[in-house]
C-alpha cells in the first residue's frame, strides 16, 4: 500500500468549533488516519497530521482547505506566527512505496483543486515549487519572489494557501523561561542556517503571552544532520550565555523513531549501540523476515 501524509497549518488555534470542522472534514473522507491535531493560541495555529492513500489525502486536505477558507477570515486573525492564509501551508510528505518525487504532482493536482473549488489563490513550495524562488516557503510569505501566486489570486478573507511537496521534518520549540522577545530572536538568529548556525534549522523568536514567556520555534529539515538534542544543546548554551533557562520544550506533530535512537545513543554515549537494539525494531525485523 503506498501512504503519504499531510501536514495541513491553519490559521486557527483557539476557536473550537472550527478546529472540530476541520477534524471532521479530514474524516470525512474513506480511508485517512488521523494521527493528531495540535493547537496554540500564542500562535493561533494548528497542526493536522493525517495518513492514508495519495488519492484520499489529496481529498480530504482539499475539504479541509474549504472549510478553512470559508470560516477563517484572515482579516480580523491575530496570531504570533507568521501567516498568508487561512489554510496556510498544506505539505505532502512520502511515507510507504512513494518518492518526493512521486509526491509532487499529487501536491499539483490539491493546488489545482484548491483553486478551483473554493477560489483561493495557490503558491507551490519546497519540491512542488515551479521556480527556484519559491522552493522555500519563507520566501513566499516574505514576498521575496518574482510574480504573484501560482494559481488564481488572493481571496479577500482566506488569502492563498502555499502547498508543496517535502521530506519528513520536525517542528520543535524552545520555551525561555523569560519573556524577553529579544533575546529568543537573537537566539533565533544565531541557531538558523540562514544565519551561519546550525545546518538545516529555520528559527523564529515569538512571544508567549499566555505564558509570560518567549520562544525559540523552529523547523528542523533534516533531523538526521541536526537533531532536536543537537538543538536543545546550542539554545540551552545561548540561552545560559545571556543568564536565562530553559522552561520546556515542545514537539508539535510527531517525531520519527530514529531521531529518539539519535538523542539516546548520543547523550548516553554507548559504544555498542544501533537500531537492531531497539526492541521493537528488533520484533519488526524478525516478523517481516517470518512473512516473506
Amino acid at each position: 500500500m503506498s501512504l503519504i501524509e499531510c501536514v495541513p497549518n491553519f490559521s486557527e488555534g483557539r476557536d473550537e468549533a472550527t478546529l472540530a470542522a476541520l477534524e471532521a472534514a479530514i474524516l470525512s473522507v474513506s480511508g485517512i488516519l488521523l494521527l493528531g491535531r495540535e493547537a496554540d493560541p500564542d500562535h493561533n495555529r494548528s497542526v493536522f497530521t493525517f495518513v492514508g492513500e495519495p488519492a484520499a489525502v489529496v481529498e480530504a486536505a482539499v475539504r479541509a482547505v474549504g472549510v478553512a477558507a470559508e470560516r477563517i477570515n484572515l482579516t480580523q486573525h491575530q496570531g504570533v506566527h507568521p501567516r498568508i492564509g487561512a489554510a496556510d501551508v498544506v505539505p505532502f510528505v512520502p511515507v510507504e512505496d512513494l518518492t518526493l518525487a512521486d509526491c509532487i504532482p499529487i501536491a499539483h493536482r490539491a493546488g489545482e483543486e484548491i483553486w478551483r473549488r473554493f477560489g483561493v489563490a495557490v503558491y507551490f513550495y519546497e519540491a512542488a515549487a515551479l521556480a527556484p524562488d519559491r522552493e522555500r516557503l519563507e520566501n513566499i510569505r516574505l514576498g521575496k519572489i518574482t510574480g504573484g501566486p501560482d494559481l488564481g489570486s488572493p481571496h479577500p478573507t482566506a488569502g492563498a494557501t502555499v502547498v508543496g511537496a517535502r521530506q519528513f521534518l520536525i517542528a520543535y520549540n524552545i520555551n525561555l523561561a523569560t519573556p524577553d522577545l529579544g533575546i529568543a530572536q537573537d537566539i533565533a538568529r544565531q541557531i538558523r542556517t540562514s544565519s551561519g548556525g546550525l545546518p538545516h534549522v529555520k528559527a523564529l523568536g515569538l512571544p508567549l503571552a499566555s505564558r509570560n514567556q518567549a520562544q525559540v520555534s523552529m523547523n528542523l529539515t533534516n533531523f538526521e544532520v541536526t537533531p532536536p538534542h543537537v538543538v536543545f544543546q546550542a539554545v540551552e548554551a545561548a540561552a545560559r550565555a545571556r543568564g536565562v533557562a530553559i522552561a520546556s520544550s515542545e514537539l508539535i506533530g510527531f517525531v520519527p523513531r530514529r531521531a529518539l535512537e539519535m538523542a539516546f545513543n548520543d547523550l548516553l554515549r554507548f559504544e555498542n549501540f544501533h537500531a537492531a537494539r531497539v526492541l521493537e525494531n528488533a520484533l519488526a525485523a524478525k516478523l517481516k523476515e517470518s512473512a516473506r
